[in-house]
């Protein structure tokens, strides 16, 4: 029989995400998915870096989830940023550990994949608390988030660092759905910054209207799927500005080879970058206390190659 670690990553994502969103999932199968093959796919936790302090606020029905056709129960959360003075971001969230056919055919439709909507990911809080850390960088500048999920660092962005424009976008139409929403309910927090959605995916042609218009880019954890990389690394070379100052800001982590890939496709297509593995105090002290295993209960699968975000900056 064919040994199911060998199985393609995208197989191995699905059954991953399906036991991790069905409400009763199945008690697993060690030969059908083994731990090796869980290591190769899927960091999802509760916790995480935690570097944006949250909690719940409320659950509710929301209009989003009768929209979409699902019965899946959202939540707000809110982020308390941990400088004086800033405000608190309110993002409604999905919590309920569920999914519905009609998210799995969006994806089959879009040619995407589902992880936006299932939390907020280890990466992307990393990510906010890297730009909450370094605002200054994003002072009068257009700024997008590509692949952002519930778009935290996205927000974050647009509440404390006084950019001139915040565009959070994302290639499926859910998770769209659900930054807009979170912009009308947090607009009082932007200032004169102007915030957007938009629905973006990096295989689209027609994105005339946006091109060389951003001065830096950002992202979290966009670099995994390997079927996208010519997409991503295009992409982040169209939107970029031609300033000298302009750049792409990710957070990824290494995840096998991945990461590495996608630097080979964004140095053939005429791109340049720099890769950090200590860039932050705070998340370096996180990241050794997981790695020792003096906090392993909020982690208790933490692992460097999966789950550390290094930090990729990226130019023209």
């Amino acid at each position: 029989m064919e040994n199911k670690t060998n199985e393609k990553a995208s197989s191995l994502r699905w059954k991953i995400l399906r036991r991790a969103l069905l409400s009763h999932p199945p008690t697993p199968n060690p030969d059908e998915q083994s731990q090796t093959s869980i290591k190769r796919i899927s960091r999802r936790t509760s916790n995480g870096f935690n570097m944006i302090p949250s909690h719940i606020v409320d659950d509710e029905r929301s209009s989003l989830s009768k929209c979409n056709g699902s019965a899946a129960r959202d939540a707000r959360v809110c982020y308390s940023l941990p400088i004086p003075g800033s405000p608190q971001l309110f993002l409604t969230q999905r919590v309920d550990n569920r999914a519905d056919l009609s998210d799995f055919e969006i994806c089959n439709r879009y040619n995407i994949d589902n992880t936006g909507l299932v939390c907020n990911w280890p990466s992307e809080d990393v990510l906010a608390h890297y730009c909450l850390s370094n605002a200054d960088i994003f002072r009068s500048k257009n700024v997008i988030e590509l692949g952002s999920g519930y778009g935290l660092a996205g927000f974050v962005i647009s509440a404390v660092t006084e950019a001139s424009k915040v565009v959070i976008s994302d290639g499926n139409p859910q998770v769209v759905d659900y930054t807009q929403h979170n912009i009308e309910a947090n607009s009082g927090a932007f200032g004169e910054t102007i915030v957007k959605s938009m629905m973006l995916h990096w295989n689209q042609e027609d994105i005339f209207n946006v091109t060389d218009t951003f001065d830096i880019i950002i992202a979290s954890d966009c670099t995994f799927f390997k079927d996208f990389h010519k997409g991503l690394a295009q992409v982040v070379k169209h939107l970029l500005s031609k300033a000298a100052s302009s750049e792409a800001i990710f957070l990824s982590p290494n995840r096998g080879n991945s990461l590495d890939l996608f630097l080979e496709v964004a140095q053939e297509i005429g791109l340049h970058f720099s890769v950090t593995e200590n860039y932050d105090n705070d998340v370096l002290k996180r990241h050794e206390r997981f790695l020792s295993g003096e906090d392993r209960v909020s982690w208790p699968s933490y692992d460097k190659d999966h789950c550390y975000p290094l930090l990729i900056r990226i130019t023209l």
